[in-house]
């Protein structure tokens, strides 16, 4: 099986195209002779679709014409969005939007829960094979590591402070909208500040949150709205802000916008959104360094286990040829030595397994090694063609016990 993803964020798509992406149909959809393992993760400002396929171009094809029909898009539209990696380049990539390095905001935490989400909704698809849960699990660890060892969680946290710090310290009432991670860091560094006067809106009620309808409302009350949604739609529109009546500072921590373009123009309002925001944070280049190097030293790690898990049918194959060996050398034993007690027999099959086992270890334990380097490849090879071995035709029961 061949690695592969596919897939388009706020680097190469427009909001719209991501807008429709977002809408893409769920894993079974893109499962077929193409395509084996499949997991779709959706987000605000990203859709990724990563895959195990048989090979890479049918793959690919096959993947792109799913995204088209269920998005509506033209295929000219999405190659002009979509971006492509294959093999130790996929998971390259999905070790660092796990830790965070592909979002907007370096080091976000959202997109750890979502990607463990995606692969929940996966699995219980029954898209997820042998490949890709050894990925996920690998790109979930990684995630979790970058944010126990290195300081990247501050980035967020800097986004938030440099946003509250552009605000006019006059400003009373505040209303955040959306009770998310980076609605929860703003109402949190608000707290810490002194303000006691916050509101927070959110699509779901629950204590001490109120609910979107009230939003027109709570709007003519506000000084100062920060808006921090998942939403794919504009959440604040020219429509509903023209009515309030007072000054209002916005500040759109979200992407795609939750403020409608237009608004910014409207008299009384001040506008500051998060690319403006990104600009004027505070560099966290040691941190984003200490996190390129857990992902660089953790893809090391999962490229030896995945040559492993490639060389492991050839030495299934291997030990499969070395007993049906053995088992006709006992048939003709049997045939010649009639007889021989069956205590007898079972101490000779029993003494020539252990032979043959024993002269194996050895080979397999060392190809293995070999397989993990950059010529591994070769040596599998290598062994197929000394023993005319089909590893395909081998039924490999157990992959983790035969690479162990």
């Amino acid at each position: 099986m061949n690695l592969i993803v596919v897939g388009a964020s706020h680097h190469t798509s427009a909001v719209p195209t991501l807008e429709r992406l977002s809408r893409v149909d769920g894993p079974q959809a893109f499962l077929g002779p193409n395509v084996g393992e499949v997991v779709v993760l959706t987000t605000c400002n990203r859709t990724d679709i990563y895959a195990a396929v048989p090979a890479f171009h049918a793959g690919l094809t096959h993947i792109a014409e799913v995204l088209a029909q269920s998005t509506g898009l033209r295929q000219q539209e999405l190659a002009n969005s979509l971006y492509v990696h294959h093999g130790i380049d996929a998971v390259r990539h999905i070790f660092r939007v796990a830790a965070g390095l592909e979002s907007m905001v370096a080091g976000e935490p959202q997109i750890l829960g979502q990607l463990r989400d995606a692969y929940q909704r996966a699995s219980e698809a029954e898209t997820v094979g042998k490949v890709l849960h050894e990925l996920m699990q690998q790109a979930l660890r990684v995630g979790k590591r970058v944010h126990a060892e290195t300081g990247i969680d501050r980035a967020p946290r800097s986004m938030v402070s440099t946003a509250l710090n552009l605000v006019d310290g006059a400003a009373q009432r505040w209303l955040i909208v959306g009770a998310g991670a980076m609605g929860a860091l703003a109402a949190a560094e608000l707290t810490r500040r002194g303000v006691t006067d916050i509101t927070m809106v959110n699509r779901t009620e629950r204590p001490g949150v109120r609910h979107l309808d009230e939003l027109p409302r709570l709007l003519e009350e506000a000084d100062v709205v920060v808006t921090a949604t998942a939403s794919v739609e504009p959440v604040l529109t020219v429509e509903l802000v023209r009515g309030v009546a007072r000054p209002l500072t916005i500040l759109d921590l979200a992407l795609p916008r939750d403020v409608e373009l237009g608004v910014g123009a409207l008299p009384g309002v001040r506008l500051i959104d998060i690319e403006y925001l990104a600009a004027l944070a505070p560099s966290h280049t040691a941190e984003l360094h200490e996190v390129e190097r857990i992902v660089n030293a953790e893809l090391e790690a999962y490229d030896s286990w995945l040559r492993g898990y490639e060389i492991a049918p050839t030495v299934a194959a291997l030990r499969g040829r070395a007993d049906d060996v053995v088992a006709g050398e006992l048939r003709r034993l049997a045939q010649r030595r009639p007889d021989l007690t069956e205590e007898q027999r079972s101490e000779v099959a029993h003494t020539l397994h252990r032979v043959v086992q024993r002269l194996l270890h050895q080979p397999t334990v060392r190809v293995r090694q070999l397989a993990a380097g950059p010529a591994g490849a070769a040596y599998a090879e290598l062994i197929r063609e000394l023993f005319e071995l089909d590893p395909a035709s081998t039924n490999v029961a157990d992959i983790p016990e035969v690479i162990a």
